[in-house]
């Protein structure tokens, strides 16, 4: 059997590929000869993935449940994903961070056009019997979404509204314990810090204070203003930022807005959601006014944050 010029070419590359490295080439053909071919279960290990989801009760719509928040981890991790690509990139593009700001996006947009598959995809009876076995557990608790919005923006950004210009130039660690989420997981009647709360600090937040602290020159918002620095065109990646923070700071906190409405608002006291947090404040954008890009936005737009979502999301419940 002769030796096509195209097989013959790539050997050559292969051998001297395996050469520069002080390799055998001829053990590592041993190798491909003896392997099993790939098979797609085998790839993205299916039949593990398949079994990662262990409801805690006998109610059929817990399993959508689980798996709805294991493919919202999996989209986050895919953000992170570009967020570190964008950070660790050396000499770093207008065009490669506009692309990779575009697919993070892309990533949300799924999510939230998927997000009826929560909230008009289980019972609401089944819900309310199911929740109560995972106490004090909360997607309040994603790791993931946290640092995603560290990579997105200056740390005081995320602190809330009132205290910005007191801790403006103060460290991460002064402004961490002021970040807005904490002030969602407090319990309704006291105030004081839900267990729920307490679990998530323990183990993330050494993680999120040492994040923002490598991000400082490299979150998406300072990147930003180095490439206006230098005089570089950025109006697409502005338009890219602008949809990020409508798609993570408006549209995603009110697909889950609506679902808390559908399945926690009950006369004449709403119930409560499954880690104490107080979702009628920490939902709704208008309140939390956290927006990742202020200098991208008018002053009248800034002024009334969230405002036109939210009455068209209630208007249509």
């Amino acid at each position: 059997m002769s030796i096509s010029p195209e097989i013959e070419k790539r050997l050559t590359l292969l051998q001297e590929k395996y050469d520069a490295m002080g390799q055998d080439m001829i053990s590592y053909l041993d190798g491909l000869l003896h392997a099993d071919f790939l098979t797609y279960w085998d790839y993205i290990h299916l039949d593990t993935l398949l079994s990662l989801q262990s409801p805690k009760t006998p109610f059929p719509d817990e399993e959508i449940f689980i798996m709805y928040h294991q493919i919202t981890e999996l989209y986050f991790k895919l953000a992170l994903h570009e967020c570190k690509q964008i950070a660790h990139a050396e000499n770093l593009t207008a065009a490669f961070f506009t692309a990779r700001i575009g697919r993070i996006n892309r990533y949300f947009e799924a999510l939230t056009h998927s997000f009826e598959i929560m909230v008009d995809g289980m019972e609401k009876e089944q819900f309310l019997q199911f929740r109560m076995s995972l106490l004090p557990a909360s997607g309040f608790q994603s790791g993931q979404y946290r640092m995603i919005e560290i990579h997105a923006t200056d740390f005081i950004n995320l602190v809330i509204a009132d205290q910005r210009e007191a801790l403006g130039s103060q460290p991460i660690e002064s402004q961490f314990e002021q970040i807005y989420w904490k002030y969602g997981a407090t319990e309704l009647s006291t105030g004081k810090k839900t267990l729920t709360l307490n679990q998530f600090e323990k183990k993330y937040a050494k993680t999120f204070i040492e994040l923002g602290k490598s991000v400082v020159n490299t979150n998406f918002n300072a990147l930003l203003q180095q490439f206006q620095y230098k005089g570089e065109s950025t109006k697409a990646l502005e338009d890219e930022l602008r949809q990020l923070d409508v798609n993570v700071n408006v549209n995603w906190p009110l697909c889950h807005y609506k679902s808390a409405v559908r399945y926690l608002n009950r006369d004449p006291e709403d119930i409560k959601a499954t880690g104490g947090t107080n979702w009628q404040k920490y939902l709704p954008p208008r309140f939390q006014r956290r927006i990742f890009y202020p200098s991208l936005w008018s002053a009248e737009q800034l002024e009334n944050w969230g405002k036109a979502w939210v009455e068209k999301v209630i208007s249509e419940l």
